[in-house]
């Protein structure tokens, strides 16, 4: 049986992200790792840095072919990779 103060860890650890204001980094550090599920292995592999600065996320991919459709379709990969997150993580993407 459950006491009225009594919380699911869910909600105990969504509220230590917000008390220690971790939630950005922890959301943050979430879309850099769903990158190559969510854009499947071949881009996976051929992505050799990923990281997140001031709602930015800064792509290396080796492939200058695969560079130039990601660019045509990234507010696709945006909506896509927030959405999965539940927030809006990123609002921009850069390839490098």
């Amino acid at each position: 049986m459950r006491k009225p103060n009594d919380m699911t860890l869910k909600d105990a650890i969504s509220k230590m992200l917000s008390v220690y204001r971790l939630k950005g980094k922890f959301d943050e550090t979430g879309v850099v790792a769903m990158w190559p599920e969510i854009m499947g292995t071949a881009i996976g592999n051929r992505t050799t840095q990923i990281y997140i600065a001031h709602k930015k996320l800064f792509v290396r991919i080796e492939s200058s072919v695969i560079k130039n459709e990601l660019l045509m379709v990234r507010t696709g990969i945006i909506q896509k990779l927030n959405e999965r997150a539940g927030s809006e993580v990123i609002n921009e993407i850069v390839f490098l």
